[in-house]
């Protein structure tokens, strides 16, 4: 007589710890990139201050996106 044991879940840790690195990769890659800093930079400008640089507080996003999106 032959007796099969059949183990569930065995697998779900190891791929669930690998699922969890790889999201904090994601995660730590677009803090990295993040832009956001740029964008509070240029907002705590004066509407003078701007002007000289050839901006509005409307242009803000879009100058600092320029390169990724057409906006």
């Amino acid at each position: 007589m032959a007796h099969i044991a059949i183990q569930t879940g065995v697998a779900r840790p190891s791929l669930r710890a690998a699922l969890t690195r790889i999201a904090a990769l994601f995660v730590a890659y677009t803090e990295a990139r993040s832009r956001y800093p740029q964008v509070q930079a240029l907002q705590a400008l004066s509407d003078d201050q701007l002007a000289e640089r050839g901006l509005t507080r409307d242009d803000i996003v879009r100058h600092v996106f320029a390169d990724l999106y057409y906006l």
